[in-house]
């Protein structure tokens, strides 16, 4: 009894600690600044107004670079391969790696790549690439660290390389959750990929950029909703593939 009187005042120390430091959160962002969002209000209201209707008169323009997106996603998504590590320090030192790979933004990757290699969609992929690559392998290394040991440790008394340990235990037991891991990295690939083009690095971002500039806020919210038709596919199609892979 006194046990369980212990643990629920551990539990209740951490929740109130979690929502101090979510409402510190909140205030230090100004959240709770009243004055800011009543002055806001006409902004918006100006704004709404000037994205209504939508301007479609350019949707040809759009296609190309709508598809460089998908393309951008889609290549991004298949560049961030899963690895694993045959010893400890391999597997820090990849951890670290991968630490440092999730901790810088896309976009500053894009800007980097962009310097690099010049505009297009080029950059927008290896930016996607690299950043998922750390999120990807985090998750990949999660699911597998949580894999049945016992059909691991069945297929070494057989005699079988680590490689087949790999191929025929570990792959089995984790494949539906790094195929739900990678559809969903395609996912947010695409919505990544559009924002990328605001700093050159190809996409349909490039003229969501140019009709801010122009102050063409109608062709900005035809951008917006040809994004968003094109979210709705997406994950339509991830979906239908998440239920053909199961």
């Amino acid at each position: 009894m006194a046990e369980e009187r212990r643990g629920g005042i551990r539990h209740a120390a951490l929740t109130a600690t979690v929502l101090a430091v979510c409402v510190a959160a909140l205030w230090i962002t100004d959240f709770f600044d009243s004055r800011r969002f009543i002055e806001g209000i006409p902004a918006l209201a100006q704004l709404a107004s000037e994205m209504v209707p939508p301007d479609f008169g350019r949707w040809q323009h759009w296609l190309k670079p709508l598809l460089d997106t998908l393309a951008m996603s889609i290549a991004g998504t298949v560049l961030a391969a899963p690895n694993t590590s045959p010893n400890g320090l391999l597997c820090q030192v990849t951890r670290t790696l991968l630490a440092f790979l999730r901790s810088v933004p896309e976009i500053i990757l894009g800007v980097i790549f962009v310097a690099a290699v010049g505009f297009g969609a080029l950059p927008g992929v290896l930016a996607l690439a690299l950043h998922s690559v750390g999120m990807v392998g985090k998750f990949y290394a999660e699911a597998i660290e949580h894999v049945d040991p016992k059909p691991l440790e069945a297929a070494r008394a057989a005699g079988a390389t680590p490689l087949q340990v790999i191929t025929h235990s570990v792959i089995p037991q984790v494949f539906p959750q790094l195929a739900d891991i990678t559809l969903y990295r395609w996912e947010y690939h695409f919505r990544a990929s559009a924002v990328l083009g605001i700093v050159g690095a190809g996409g349909i971002g490039f003229e969501l950029m140019a009709a801010l500039r122009l102050i063409a806020y109608d062709q900005v919210s035809a951008i917006l909703l040809s994004i968003l038709a094109c979210v709705v596919v997406v994950d339509a199609l991830g979906a239908r593939l998440r239920k053909a892979l199961k």
